[in-house]
């Protein structure tokens, strides 16, 4: 019988070590693996209730701000894609909210700039962050819309028609997307990726997930909505609910309503009943008197939760700043205008500049604070703007 050296033992007896310590460590990794996971079904994303959203919201500015496309931009695809990404007119323009005391920015994103080039658009999403950040300005980001052209085409967008309200706005998704399930595992792709990849990101307010989902309006598009547009945008909006959840955002999920009665006792409608109940925090918009924004607020208080009026500003509906910032200071109630710089959007034309004809600049603007130059629509605004927004937050 053959004799094992000490040496080649010695060797045996470190392999087996080896290999006895590798097993384990392979092992723990299993366990680790699975105590991560069950971990993470312990600790899937709810819906906040109104105490986790109001801890929230006790943390945060009296949030002022406006709906934010740069005066370049004709809609959300021109500001977003590769050649037409503007960071100097963002900073600029930015910088001019910034020193009236703005400190918030609702900004729409295209599930089409993420099917086209996901990571460029995160980049170019980073970069506007980082702008935003240097204003300090924080951004509340809107996932799809409802409103406008249903029928987007990324590439060289059209010119604006002139004198026309938001005449180049597109709908995210598009009718034939909205019509297509065979597409909506993309758009859960565009929904769960985008939110997971800025999910703790501290300079995102929060993620508005649907714009106004059952808007039918807009300049001669009526005639072209599907019929049952709504009945599909509500399934839908209900899954991407799910799906943006299912990544575990640090930041609030939202969807605001916008017409309709939303007092206790009203029937309210099946798809406003589902944002509000589905939402972490309450936004909604109201273009109307302040005393209709008052008792619109009032008809919210009952969710209990925190509030931020999403669009509001329309200067010939009775809208304005003075009239609803200071009924919002005494709420506690977070506003977003729409419009800042006059552009190629053109909202300084009123909503029925799609059936009448304007030849010149209207006599009052409904949309926007400043014109192309920085220089403010009304001096008086901007200076009650400032007023106000110091008033609450730098106490």
């Amino acid at each position: 019988m053959k004799r094992i050296s000490t040496t080649t033992l010695n060797k045996i007896l470190v392999a087996v070590l080896l290999a006895s310590s590798l097993i384990s460590c392979k092992n723990k990794e299993k366990n680790n693996t699975e105590v991560k996971t069950e971990t993470a079904v312990l600790e899937k994303r709810e819906i906040w209730t109104k105490e986790k959203a109001n801890e929230w919201y006790s943390h945060q500015p009296w949030y002022i701000g406006a709906n934010f496309n740069p005066s370049t931009s004709i809609n959300q695809l021109e500001m977003w894609q590769k050649d037409t990404f503007d960071p100097e007119t963002i900073d600029k323009e930015l910088g001019w909210a910034e020193n009236i005391g703005m400190n918030s920015m609702r900004v729409y994103l295209h599930d089409l700039l993420f099917k086209d080039d996901p990571e460029g658009l995160f980049n170019r999403m980073e970069k506007y962050l980082t702008i935003a950040n240097k204003h300090n300005i924080k951004t509340l980001f809107v996932l799809f819309d409802s409103c406008w052209d249903p029928f987007p085409e990324l590439g060289v967008q059209r010119a604006p028609n002139p004198h026309v309200h938001n005449s180049g706005w597109v709908q995210s998704p598009g009718q034939k997307v909205l019509q297509d399930t065979t597409q909506y595992s993309r758009l859960e792709n565009y929904v769960k990726r985008t939110i997971e990849h800025f999910k703790d990101d501290k300079r995102i307010l929060g993620w508005d997930v649907w714009n106004e989902p059952d808007n039918m309006t807009g300049p001669s598009y009526e005639a072209i909505e599907i019929p049952n547009k709504v009945e599909l945008v509500f399934n839908l909006l209900d899954d991407v609910f799910i799906w943006a959840r299912s990544v575990n955002p640090s930041q609030p999920l939202t969807s605001g309503v916008w017409i309709g009665d939303w007092s206790e006792h009203a029937k309210m409608k099946p798809i406003h009943k589902l944002q509000m109940e589905q939402s972490d925090i309450i936004t909604f918009h109201n273009y109307d008197t302040p005393e209709e924004f008052e008792s619109r607020v009032k008809q919210l208080q009952r969710y209990e939760k925190p509030m931020i009026c999403t669009e509001y500003m329309a200067r010939p509906n009775g809208s304005t700043f003075q009239g609803f910032l200071p009924i919002a200071k005494k709420y506690n109630v977070g506003m977003i205008n729409w419009g800042l710089v006059d552009g190629k959007s053109q909202t300084k034309y009123p909503w029925d500049s799609w059936t009448k004809t304007y030849t010149a600049e209207p006599p009052v603007w409904f949309h926007e604070v400043f014109n192309t130059d920085g220089t403010p629509y009304l001096p008086e605004e901007t200076l009650f703007i400032k007023k106000i927004s110091s008033e609450v937050n730098n106490k």
